[in-house]
């Protein structure tokens, strides 16, 4: 018997998303992965270095299993839980990112040219992941917390600044897929 998986739809992952919501907020707690990264560091005794990394961890300790979720969560759903099917792209987009050297376009969902090993054994493929990974961390906390904490956390208790920083995350994203990323490739 084969067993085919779908997404979940939306009126069932969407009460779920705003149920974990109301509970954080009930009991005081905010969402947020890249706060994870600053209590890990805590953790491993950075805040005898910088101010920035003295705080309370212990009181942070909730979320690292959340990213602990996460990571086992998204091993589960890759191994036992994906369907190895293509995905469905509008041909001009095929043809736009096979000009851009991505050879399996539609084949799986992430592109092995970014992701995959050989990647990281070119100069470029290097480059592009330390940058976009100093990139990322430097907007993270600039903006105060990353694309999960400010659109989940943020907008679902009403603060104007995640909204501000939603509507700068999705500018920078489609400035960078339609101006810099033809740059790159």
């Amino acid at each position: 018997m084969e067993f085919i998986l779908e997404p979940w739809p939306w009126y069932i992952s969407g009460p779920l998303i705003a149920l974990v919501m109301y509970l954080l907020l009930y009991f005081g707690k905010t969402f947020g992965m890249s706060s994870n990264l600053r209590t890990m560091c805590a953790i491993g005794g950075a805040g005898k270095r910088t101010e920035f990394f003295n705080f309370n961890w212990k009181a942070q300790r909730w979320n690292l299993v959340v990213v602990l979720g996460a990571i086992i969560g998204g091993f589960i759903a890759h191994h036992y839980l994906s369907n190895p099917t293509n995905i469905t792209l509008n041909p001009t987009t095929v043809e736009s990112l096979e000009h851009y050297g991505f050879a399996n376009s539609g084949k799986s969902l992430i592109p092995d040219e970014l992701y995959g090993l050989d990647a990281l054994k070119s100069i470029k493929g290097l480059a592009i992941l330390i940058l976009g990974g100093f990139l990322v961390g430097f907007g993270t906390r600039y903006a105060g917390g990353c694309t999960s904490g400010h659109a989940i956390t943020g907008l679902s208790s009403l603060q104007r600044p995640s909204l501000i920083a939603v509507i700068g995350f999705f500018t920078g994203g489609l400035a960078m897929i339609h101006l810099i990323f033809p740059l790159i490739f």
